[in-house]
């Protein structure tokens, strides 16, 4: 779950990390009281994507009326398709220096990331493959957690020009936050050091971990809950994991790893998965809703049915599909892989009731649903 900006910031300053004055308005008719309250301030969108100075969603005002301008125009724009409705009027600050400041969970390290760059403000993503010698990181031992002398030998060897004590300050306690958050990701971009020596956080991105927004219902009510498709919504109404893609070959599978698995085995095959959906766990039992949903796009050429067996079993889930297929008759091709628990009963099934033999592995499977879905089956 993505965090605002708005909504982000007061997490930092709880934890010890300064940020600038601010106050969040809904409508124009508001943004003149608080920018008398704030002084010369910046108006800056609330939403949750980044590139908003790029898009014109962040604007210096010198004064209220000016400030009024630029809240006119800003709220209402539309930035990567989310309509700006709130603007956060912020107290302008002297830069001397950006930097960039962030940790994420790292999927390659299997570990919290600590990151710090001196490229501040700049799209974070470009130095990465552009530049990568100017993105310094810490991949950090849980056990052990993070620690001033971590940040020190962070960023060690780079010329902060009297500020390092404050940024490595900063980097520990932006550790700390993530943790106390159950973050996915938080980051801040620009880091500045204003003209008197202060270290301060401009922005602010934040990303609660999904798996603990039930543990963390309080702060979970100030994100953003992701835009979700209709398809999307009818999925989680029915308590299944279904994502919507661009793709033209749909797929079903018991488990998120085996489903993932599928779309690679798709992709590896040359064609492009049009969907997660998964009944792993407690879905198991909802092969026809499961069926229901894929079948529901548009544009979608072929389906591929990968069940592997374990508590889930296979002759449960094929139950489920097949008392649906009358419903539903799909006009597809549709391809089988099946194994594991419950198989024997639910190829039995498949060749009773439609005449079906399954592939003889995943990666046939695949490869028949990507052939069938260029026009080759």
């Amino acid at each position: 779950m993505n965090f605002e900006e708005y909504a982000s910031k007061p997490l930092l300053a709880a934890g010890g990390i300064a940020v600038p004055n601010s106050i969040l308005v809904y409508n124009v008719a508001d943004v003149a009281g608080a920018a008398e309250k704030i002084g010369p301030c910046v108006v800056k969108a609330q939403v949750p994507t980044g590139k908003r100075g790029k898009a014109g969603g962040i604007k210096l005002a010198a004064d209220p009326a000016e400030a009024v301008e630029h809240a006119t125009n800003i709220l209402g724009m539309d930035i990567a398709g989310l309509m700006v409705e709130k603007v956060l009027i912020e107290a302008q600050s002297s830069i001397a220096r950006e930097y960039y400041v962030a940790v994420l969970n790292d999927p390659i390290s299997k570990s919290p990331m600590v990151m710090f760059s001196t490229e501040g403000g700049m799209d974070i993503e470009e130095i990465a493959v552009e530049t990568p010698e100017k993105l310094k990181k810490h991949a950090v031992d849980i056990r052990k957690g993070f620690n001033k002398a971590d940040a020190e030998a962070l960023i060690a060897g780079v010329d902060l020009e009297g500020a390092e004590d404050g940024v490595a300050d900063v980097l520990v306690k932006l550790y700390d936050v993530y943790i106390e958050n159950d973050a996915e990701l938080l980051e801040i971009n620009p880091l500045i050091v204003t003209g008197d020596g202060a270290v301060m956080a401009l922005d602010c991105k934040f990303t609660l971990d999904d798996s603990a927004i039930k543990r963390r219902e309080e702060l979970s009510t100030k994100g953003t809950p992701d835009k979700l498709t209709e398809l999307e919504l009818r999925g989680e109404e029915a308590g299944i994991k279904y994502i919507e893609l661009d793709g033209d070959v749909c797929v079903l599978a018991n488990g998120a790893g085996l489903t993932m698995t599928t779309m690679d085995v798709v992709r590896h095959h040359g064609g492009n998965p049009a969907n997660f959906c998964e009944i792993g766990g407690e879905a198991y039992t909802k092969g026809k809703i499961a069926l229901d949903l894929v079948l529901s796009k548009p544009g979608i050429k072929s389906l591929v049915v990968n069940f592997c067996g374990a508590f889930a079993r296979c002759d449960v889930m094929m139950e489920g599909l097949l008392d649906a297929w009358d419903e539903l008759q799909p006009d597809i091709p549709v391809f089988f892989s099946i194994a594991g628990t419950g198989d024997e009963e639910a190829i039995r099934m498949l060749k009773e009731k439609l005449n079906m033999d399954p592939l003889p592995d995943m990666s046939a499977a695949c490869k028949a649903a990507v052939d069938a879905a260029k026009g080759g089956a």
